[in-house]
């Protein structure tokens, strides 16, 4: 069992358009994950693609040494230059374990 079984990856995008005013990702755990000694040496990234799926913004977080059960990352409120999709990713030491991505539409 890997500690994301028993939680969930969030990512919220609120705005209008290509401006996005709040942004959030994070983990949420439940029963076992809870209870585990959580995600050791994180960082959530969030990327900017364009509809042709091609990155051209990406903001990497901070890497935590701590462990934690629920690592959370905003980001700041912006305008898009283009519309397409807005991801976040959690990294537990440098690898990549789960994205969510919502598409940025007229």
């Amino acid at each position: 069992m890997t500690h994301l079984d028993c939680c969930v990856f969030t990512h919220i995008v609120r705005g209008r358009g290509r401006r996005i005013t709040y942004q959030n990702a994070g983990v949420d755990c439940a029963f076992v994950g809870a209870l585990s000694t959580g995600f050791c040496n994180w960082r959530i990234d969030f990327t900017y693609s364009d509809v042709d799926n091609r990155t051209y913004r990406t903001s990497r977080g901070k890497v935590h040494d701590e462990c934690k059960i629920d690592p959370m990352r905003n980001n700041s409120p912006q305008t898009l230059p283009r519309y397409g999709k807005a991801c976040a990713h959690l990294y537990v030491n440098g690898v990549r374990r789960v994205s969510q991505c919502h598409h940025i539409t007229k």
